[in-house]
């Protein structure tokens, strides 16, 4: 299967009544004309009537509208081998990661297997979060402040429960733990399907479409007053290619049990394209995509998200990388 032909992945997590169930029995039975695989941890927890239940095997469950739900009572890669497997094409695959402390596990399945590689692509990490009571579950749960260091898009549901001042300040706590994630405002998890599936926030080529705005003006910084925190770098230096490899990759291998997200676009002297990087944990993906415009000024741009993060040391690493 060619890499257009792969079908795109998003991972759905949130902290406990922030509205994924909302979310995912909209897809399961509105009439949206797409074929969806949703794959939740337990059935029962999604509560969806058995009527609109059209054909159930032991974990696999077709709804009316031509969906199919599935539960992960076993591995997630023989379940995604098994979806492959099946007649018809889907439009996009979710995965629920209800129970689980953050969503980097189903995350680095796309990663680290060959076929679910070759047949798949993670395409973003949607966290909903809950207005009203996120203000109280980021100052108590370490989940709830992973969960938004990991997402590339954040519906900041419930929003009709909060006054527009609070609302202000919870995005602001949101983007002091994560300065990248588009962030839809909704009621009842009320989105537009297009604006989370199939938005290829996870894409190394469509990154910059994604967030045009990319560490836009920001010099290295970072926000110690929770554990979790962001910290970003940009030099308009071009860069060492070998260096700059070999950093990254020793500092994931090394500090990536802290780095929970990291996100790069590097100008490299000598080559006429931007060298693009992500990773989650200890794996990284990078690849040189797009050209850089002629009358574009060229900056290399790195954040990193996670805890116990030396901003000193890590700024060292990325000022070795620029080239001599």
């Amino acid at each position: 299967m060619t890499e257009a032909a792969a079908i795109p992945v998003t991972v759905l997590t949130g902290y406990l009544g922030a509205g994924k169930t909302t979310l995912l029995n909209r897809i399961l039975t509105e009439q949206h004309g797409k074929k969806y695989a949703v794959i939740v941890n337990e059935f029962g927890e999604i509560g969806i009537d058995n009527d609109l239940v059209v054909d159930a095997d032991e974990e696999v469950f077709e709804m009316n509208n031509g969906c199919i739900c599935c539960t992960v009572r076993g591995d997630l890669i023989r379940i995604l081998a098994n979806l492959m497997k099946r007649k018809g094409r889907f439009d996009a695959i979710l995965i629920e990661t209800t129970g689980l402390a953050d969503p980097s596990p189903v995350a680095q399945t796309f990663f680290v297997d060959d076929d679910v590689r070759a047949k798949t692509k993670l395409d973003a990490i949607v966290t909903v979060v809950d207005a009203k009571h996120i203000a109280g579950s980021l100052k108590d749960a370490k989940e709830a402040r992973e969960q938004i260091a990991f997402a590339d898009v954040i519906l900041l549901n419930k929003t009709d429960l909060v006054d527009g001042a609070a609302l202000a300040e919870t995005e602001a706590a949101i983007r002091k733990i994560n300065p990248l994630a588009e962030i839809h405002r909704t009621t009842k998890s009320g989105v537009a399907l297009d604006a989370i599936l199939d938005v290829g926030a996870f894409d190394l080529d469509r990154i910059l479409e994604i967030e045009p705005h990319f560490l836009e003006g920001s010099h290295s910084h970072g926000h110690h007053e929770e554990d979790v925190e962001s910290i970003s770098f940009d030099t308009t230096k071009p860069m060492n290619g070998e260096a700059l490899t070999h950093w990254l990759r020793t500092t994931l291998t090394t500090k990536g049990q802290d780095i929970l997200r990291s996100k790069g676009i590097f100008d490299i002297k000598g080559e006429t394209k931007r060298f693009v990087f992500q990773g989650v944990h200890m794996l990284m993906d990078g690849d040189l995509t797009s050209p850089w415009k002629a009358d574009e000024p060229r900056r290399s741009r790195m954040v990193f998200i996670g805890r116990n993060l030396d901003r000193d040391e890590l700024k060292r690493g990325f000022e070795s990388c620029i080239a001599a």
